[in-house]
């Protein structure tokens, strides 16, 4: 288990802790699946095939779900602060390391460029924004070609108020951000999926897709 200790924001501690094991519980199911494979499939057009991929706040892993169901050859690993959604992540059979996007283990990291793509879907959010760019870094360092970052959009930062807790979700443009910290990145596409998608219903959330 993570020690809680070892954090230097109390976002971390929130998130590890009993809040976020409730969000794992509550984040499954048929509907969730079924959005997530036709967005990743589309995600995956784009990219082409993929031999692996490693996301950042994979929580049970619901995206690299899909992406194994997409591409069973791809070789699936996130990087989680929380225990309970390590243990379910892992027992589907991804590689998960547990430790903070801020801080983590030094395994997860051992070399840049692990996989062909990285992934921050949900999770920037969370950060707190003092703390982005070691985590705009991280994602940037994993991937050898692409980088997928699909989160809530706003032009200016703000923070909202989240199930009755303060400064536990932000939201700004994650990905302008990102971009002007590695301006050598190359936008590839990106998208908006509305929460009223007859379909595939995301939660209003922005993707977008770099290629470095």
């Amino acid at each position: 288990m993570t020690n809680p200790s070892t954090f230097s924001t109390e976002q971390e501690a929130f998130w590890s802790g009993d809040f976020g094991d409730a969000y794992t519980d509550r984040n499954d199911g048929d509907a969730i699946a079924r959005s997530n494979l036709l967005f990743w499939g589309g995600v995956l057009k784009r990219t082409g095939p993929i031999k692996s991929c490693f996301e950042i706040g994979c929580n049970r892993g619901l995206n690299l779900d899909a992406i194994k169901s997409l591409l069973p050859a791809c070789q699936t690993t996130g990087l989680e602060i929380n225990s309970h959604a390590v243990k379910e992540c892992a027992g589907k059979g991804h590689q998960v390391f547990e430790g903070s996007v801020l801080a983590p283990p030094a395994a997860s990291t051992g070399s840049s460029g692990l996989a062909d793509l990285s992934i921050a879907s949900g999770v920037l959010i969370h950060i707190n924004p003092d703390s982005l760019k070691p985590a705009y870094e991280l994602l940037f360092t994993l991937s050898h070609k692409f980088i997928l970052v699909s989160e809530y959009f706003n032009p200016v930062p703000v923070a909202i108020p989240y199930r009755g807790h303060e400064n536990r979700l932000f939201k700004r443009d994650f990905a302008g951000e990102l971009w002007a910290q590695y301006p050598s990145l190359r936008l590839v596409d990106y998208g908006f999926v509305w929460s009223k998608d007859p379909v595939a219903p995301k939660d209003d959330t922005t993707w977008f897709l770099f290629e470095k």
